[in-house]
């Protein structure tokens, strides 16, 4: 009989023995493994290369007592797919080169073909799903129609995201068919990975929390709904995840997915509280917290379980993903922290 993943039954919110961790960005450049591999290779060639994203996917899983694996690529992938010019800038970020500014723009994008230059991706995570246990979690997953279209809009990173919002606010209807046509990309490429063996599927909103409730639930909600529906109608759980979106976290959950990811802005319980019993909860330690001495990260660690209280649906995870600057070592301690906690006996 086929063995469902730790956490694809937390996200169903079964009962399970112990809760599920893993962390967001936990493939990358804190792993000095990982940036051996990047003194010899750019992001896009890994991306490019089935055996070299396997491998760099399953270095954390090498390291550490992790329950999934989240498949190394980066959001931006298939908008290159789609005719855009995107530079990786050390230090910086993407950075488009052909933004979006007009209708004509939009039109331009091509249509999203998920077998033009991301199948690798897609044999990695056949044999990501080969050499894992079946106990043991595959995470896909794709960006946000909204950080999709801030990145194309802005040109690259923003400090306040003008440009989108005065979009938003003056072009509502190229908005809008920008985020058609993004949603379509995103559910189609999550899809496509459900199909190579993604056991769960995390949708990645980096930049929402930009944005108030009204305009968020006017203007951006729907478009995210279509994708994490499509994920929910092919059979595998999807997380919701924002960031600095503490305002949002009903909408979220409106939205859809059957986990919502927290940030370290809000306490678990009070984002458990917003969202309702009817759905799971991924988070919520403060990335930061692993800078920290070992007894501060444990600390931290057992406020975000005191906070979760043990309820079905609890994913661990870090606020938003690993900072370049972690100490491998704690990672480690951080996932004993977890089952320390859940192994001490109860008064």
């Amino acid at each position: 009989m086929a063995v469902n993943p730790l956490l694809v039954r937390a996200c169903r919110l079964d009962r399970v023995d112990r809760t599920p961790v893993w962390f967001m960005r936990q493939a990358g450049r804190y792993l000095p493994e990982y940036r051996q591999v990047r003194e010899r290779h750019t992001l896009l060639e890994i991306c490019a290369d089935a055996e070299l994203t396997t491998e760099v996917t399953l270095q954390p899983m090498r390291r550490f007592d992790l329950d999934a694996a989240i498949i190394f690529a980066d959001i931006m992938l298939p908008l290159i797919v789609m005719g855009v010019d995107v530079e990786f800038v050390e230090g910086v970020g993407p950075m488009i080169r052909n933004p979006v500014r007009t209708r004509g723009d939009v039109d331009a994008l091509r249509p999203f073909d998920v077998e033009a230059g991301l199948s690798a991706t897609l044999d990695a995570i056949r044999a990501v799903r080969g050499e894992l246990a079946p106990e043991l979690a595959v995470v896909g997953f794709a960006g946000a129609p909204f950080t999709l279209a801030s990145y194309l809009i802005e040109g690259g990173p923003s400090k306040s995201f003008a440009q989108v919002r005065a979009f938003m606010a003056t072009e509502p209807d190229t908005f809008r068919a920008l985020l058609e046509k993004l949603a379509t990309a995103s559910a189609s490429w999550l899809e496509a990975q459900v199909e190579a063996g993604a056991d769960v599927a995390q949708l990645f909103d980096s930049w929402a929390g930009w944005l108030d409730a009204a305009t968020y639930e006017r203007q951006v909600s729907e478009h995210s709904a279509r994708v994490l529906d499509a994920v929910e109608r092919a059979g595998c759980p999807a997380i919701h995840f924002a960031v600095g979106a503490s305002h949002l976290i009903h909408s979220l959950g409106r939205a859809g997915g059957s986990v919502v990811g927290v940030d370290w802005r809000l306490p678990l319980d009070e984002a458990w509280r917003r969202v309702g019993d009817g759905r799971g909860i991924q988070g919520n330690l403060d990335p930061g917290a692993l800078l920290g001495p070992p007894s501060h990260l444990r600390g931290a660690v057992r406020s975000v379980m005191e906070c979760a209280g043990g309820r079905p649906g609890h994913v661990f995870n870090v606020g938003h993903g690993v900072l370049p600057m972690t100490p491998p070592d704690a990672i480690a301690e951080a996932v004993a922290a977890v089952r320390a906690f859940e192994s001490a006996p109860t008064t």
